[in-house]
C-alpha cells in the first residue's frame, strides 16, 4: 500500500480511518470477495470517513489548524507552551474576538472573525469530552500580564483559566519573570500524544508566516524534552493558578 509506518499504526489503532479505496484493494487481499459483506464494510468506511465538525470551518481557518484539532480529538495527551496569547483551546469568546480583531481587519473581515471565534468556543468543549485528552499548559508569565481587549476582558479571562485549571485532566503552570531566560523563548509549540507511543506523535510549531507540522519521531521526542525544560522552569500548577488570580486581580 506504500503507506508509513505512523499511517499504518493510526489506522489500525482506529485513530485515523482509511479511505474507501484503500479499503477495497486490501479486502480481496484479506479473502474478503462476498458482495454483501464487501458493500457493509464499504458503507462503514464511507461513515468513518466523514469530516468532523471543524471541517465546516475550512473556508476561514488555516489547514493547519484543522489538522492540528484533527489530531487533538484523537490525542490521549496534548502539551503546550504559549509565549503571547492564551492558547486557543483556553481562550474565552471575548478574548478570542479581541486577539483575532488585531489579527484580522474585523470591518473587512467580520464573517471570518466570527467564524473564527465560534471555532475555538466549539474547540474547546474536547477539555471536558469523554475520554479527553490529558493536557498540561505552560504559558510565559507575559501571556497572563498583557492585556488583551480591554481590562475586563483579560480578567475574564484569567478567571477562566483558573477555573479550567480545576480539572481533573488539566494542568497549567507558569514562567515567571523572575525565572529570566529559559529554553523555550524562541516561540510557541504544541506535541499531540497518541497512547504514549512516541512514533506516532505530532509536533505544531506556528510562527510567523509559517506553520510546521511533523510527526518525525526524533524532532517531536525533542519537542517533548524541550517542553519538559521549560517545565522545570515554570511554577507549580498550585502557584501558577495564584499568579493568574494576581494578574486578573490587577486587570479588574
Amino acid at each position: 500500500m506504500d503507506w508509513s509506518l505512523s499511517k499504518m499504526n493510526r489506522i489500525e489503532k482506529a485513530k485515523s480511518s482509511i479511505s474507501v479505496n484503500d479499503l477495497k484493494v486490501l479486502l480481496p487481499y484479506y479473502g474478503i470477495t462476498d458482495e454483501e459483506r464487501t458493500d457493509e464494510l464499504v458503507e462503514l468506511a464511507r461513515a468513518a470517513r466523514k469530516p468532523g465538525w471543524w471541517r465546516h470551518y475550512s473556508d476561514v481557518a488555516p489547514p493547519e489548524l484543522l489538522e492540528l484539532i484533527d489530531y487533538e480529538s484523537a490525542a490521549s495527551a496534548v502539551s503546550q507552551f504559549e509565549t503571547m496569547f492564551v492558547p486557543g483551546i483556553l481562550q474565552t469568546d471575548e478574548y478570542a474576538s479581541a486577539v483575532l480583531q488585531v489579527l484580522y481587519d474585523e470591518k473587512t473581515a467580520p464573517r471570518k472573525v466570527a467564524a473564527l471565534v465560534e471555532l475555538r468556543t466549539k474547540r474547546r468543549d474536547l477539555l471536558t469530552s469523554e475520554n479527553a485528552p490529558y493536557f498540561s499548559f505552560v504559558l510565559d508569565e507575559s501571556v497572563v500580564r498583557r492585556r488583551m481587549g480591554s481590562p475586563a476582558v483579560t480578567s475574564r479571562q484569567l478567571e477562566h483559566l483558573v477555573n479550567v485549571a480545576k480539572l481533573p485532566n488539566v494542568t497549567i503552570q507558569i514562567v515567571p519573570f523572575s525565572g529570566g531566560l529559559h529554553p523555550g523563548m524562541e516561540g510557541p509549540f504544541e506535541v499531540v500524544q497518541f497512547d504514549d507511543t512516541p512514533d506516532e506523535n505530532v509536533a505544531f510549531v506556528e510562527g510567523q508566516g509559517d506553520t510546521l507540522i511533523t510527526d518525525d519521531p526524533h524532532e517531536t521526542k525533542d519537542f517533548l524534552k524541550l517542553f519538559q525544560r521549560i517545565t522545570e522552569k515554570s511554577l507549580a500548577h498550585s502557584d501558577s493558578v495564584g499568579l493568574i488570580l494576581e494578574a486578573a486581580a490587577a486587570m479588574a
